[in-house]
């Protein structure tokens, strides 16, 4: 079960070089459901995601190199390409009572800088052990608007769209 939230930026960090990063390029076979195929560094894999905006199924399987540019080459739509920062959140802040092993979880902000055809677009997203954790996170001053429902912001409607 994948629980996350997705964020605009409002301002961006000075320092993203001090924090691990990936080259990402994936590509969507179907988008309802979601089955995308992704490329991060050297590693591949295809994911199948369930219905959902705040919490879905999301489901890994391997692929090799050879079977991954097998499947790019029936890539409905964009082909999208990122780099993601994976930034470590410290002491997260939540506006409700949580369980020892919902403050306990470590949290990090995946942070997307998207490559052409779609820069200057950037999101934040933060995955949560519960829902209730991802209720009641409270974000950090940098991160701007919550786009979470908004369909417009996953990357399965933006492969879609026509450019």
């Amino acid at each position: 079960m994948e629980i996350e939230r997705k964020y605009m930026i409002k301002e961006l960090l000075d320092n993203l070089d001090c924090y691990e990063s990936h080259h990402i390029e994936q590509a969507y076979l179907n988008t309802e459901p979601v089955i995308r195929i992704r490329k991060q560094d050297e590693e591949y894999y295809m994911t199948y995601k369930g219905k959902g905006l705040l919490a879905r199924e999301e489901y890994n399987l391997p692929l090799n190199a050879a079977a991954y540019y097998h499947l790019r080459e029936k890539a409905d739509g964009n082909i999208i390409s990122k780099t993601r920062y994976l930034i470590p959140l410290e002491k997260p802040e939540f506006s409700a009572s949580l369980s020892p092993e919902e403050l306990d979880a470590p949290l990090k902000i995946e942070l997307d800088i998207f490559d052409e055809p779609f820069r200057p677009l950037m999101i934040a997203e933060v995955e949560f052990p519960t829902e209730a954790a991802a209720n009641a996170f409270l974000p950090p001053a940098w991160l701007g608007e919550d786009v979470t429902f908004d369909c417009r912001y996953h990357n399965s409607y933006l492969s879609q769209q026509k450019l």
